[in-house]
């Protein structure tokens, strides 16, 4: 799957997306939910709780693990996606889309010029196999 070019990534397979408002909007990847299996359920943090970056704010659930999902940047939580109560398998079908788990707006914007590129995590990927 081609991994959108202007996202950014984490070693622990989570992207984050700008949204140009000051807010990036999160999941995890295509490889992230290819080696999960079919996830089953999502545990949602609560909007206006804050993270630091590398706090686990949430967990996802598939028939063969239970992972936690990492915040690529430090902020407060603005938007959950609803959708994956009862409709986990979207993190399956649409990872970069439908799938997205929450919205952050940022306190420290330059956390998300640290993160990988498309390129740099391909690259990562590669050093995994």
């Amino acid at each position: 799957m081609e991994l959108p070019e202007d996202f950014r990534f984490t070693n622990d397979h989570e992207w984050a997306d700008d949204q140009g408002d000051g807010t990036v909007r999160i999941g995890v990847t295509h490889f992230a939910q290819e080696a999960l299996g079919d996830i089953v359920f999502v545990e949602l943090p609560a909007e206006d709780e804050e993270f630091d970056k590398g706090d686990a704010f949430g967990v996802v659930e598939s028939v063969k693990t239970v992972s936690d999902v990492y915040a690529p940047v430090s902020g407060r939580v603005v938007e959950v996606n609803d959708e994956l109560e009862s409709a986990p398998e979207l993190v399956n079908d649409s990872p970069y889309d439908e799938g997205w788990i929450v919205e952050i707006e940022m306190s420290d914007p330059d956390e998300f010029e640290e993160l990988m590129t498309a390129d740099e995590y391909e690259g990562f990927l590669e050093g995994q196999e």
